[in-house]
């Protein structure tokens, strides 16, 4: 079975895969970011480059490398930037690199440009570059698409009543809670150390943010919220509705079809 990522395949098989009508490319986008004591720093990268390439084997897309810089983590959704090991760009390097790589696919020929996020701080920069990037080659006479989509969106209610039956609390508070340890479970089980999850409350947060950051407004732990109740069987729920809810949504929006990339 030929490869979904783009890095690990030549560049003739590359150049003719470019030239069909339907040619697709999905950026996978994370962080750089601590998850806690129980999981390793690349979780929002390696969580969107496993999910962009089950989403690629559904729509015939090709995976590009993943970004494993995203925006600077914030205290109410990542337990702040001041976390030893989580390391950031700002908001106009983010947005920079998407315009110029998501640019760089469309001149190249690629009729649809997919930004799959998987860092919950980068969207509306994410959403700015690519905007900037599709205005621009609008104007060079390119007819390409672009879309922008964050994986958690399309998680639907029935899932979250099963992958949460205590309640779900909301995405921004899940930081190294169960979505992301179920996950990591279920596609990076050898990473994951169940045995230092740090079982608290959720964090108390507050609705605005204050400067500086201050580490007593969040758990000492990094976390949000308990991953305690995170199963790999729970991961597969997950999984399961968000890769079926992402290639209807790609196929209605760029018409693209099921099958397999050929890449000989």
């Amino acid at each position: 079975m030929p490869s979904v990522f783009l890095e690990e395949i030549d560049a003739q098989s590359y150049a003719s895969y470019v030239s069909r009508t339907d040619s697709t490319v999905i950026i996978p986008t994370g962080a750089t970011e601590q998850h806690g004591p129980h999981m390793p720093l690349g979780v929002d990268a390696m969580l969107s480059k496993a999910i962009a390439g089950q989403l690629a084997q559904r729509t015939g897309a090709l995976v590009a490398p993943v970004f494993s810089y995203g925006y600077k983590s914030q205290p109410r959704s990542g337990g702040g930037n001041h976390r030893v090991g989580t390391t950031s760009l700002g908001a106009s390097t983010l947005i920079s690199k998407i315009e110029e790589v998501a640019a760089s696919f469309m001149a190249q020929g690629f009729k649809n440009v997919v930004v799959l996020n998987g860092h919950f701080e980068n969207y509306q920069f994410l959403y700015e570059g690519l905007d900037k990037a599709v205005a621009s080659s609008l104007q060079a006479g390119s007819t390409s698409r672009a879309v922008l989509m964050s994986y958690w969106d399309f998680v639907d209610e029935q899932t979250l009543e099963q992958v949460f039956p205590e309640g779900f609390l909301g995405w921004d508070i899940e930081h190294g809670g169960v979505l992301e340890t179920s996950l990591m479970l279920l596609l990076h089980p050898e990473l994951v150390r169940m045995d230092r999850v740090v079982d608290h409350p959720p964090a108390e947060l507050t609705s605005y943010d204050v400067f500086p950051e201050d580490p007593a407004r969040t758990p000492a732990s990094g976390c949000l919220s308990s991953a305690r109740n995170a199963t790999a069987a729970r991961g597969q729920l997950l999984l399961d509705a968000v890769t079926s809810a992402l290639g209807a949504a790609l196929g209605q929006e760029l018409n693209l079809s099921s099958q397999m990339v050929e890449v000989e």
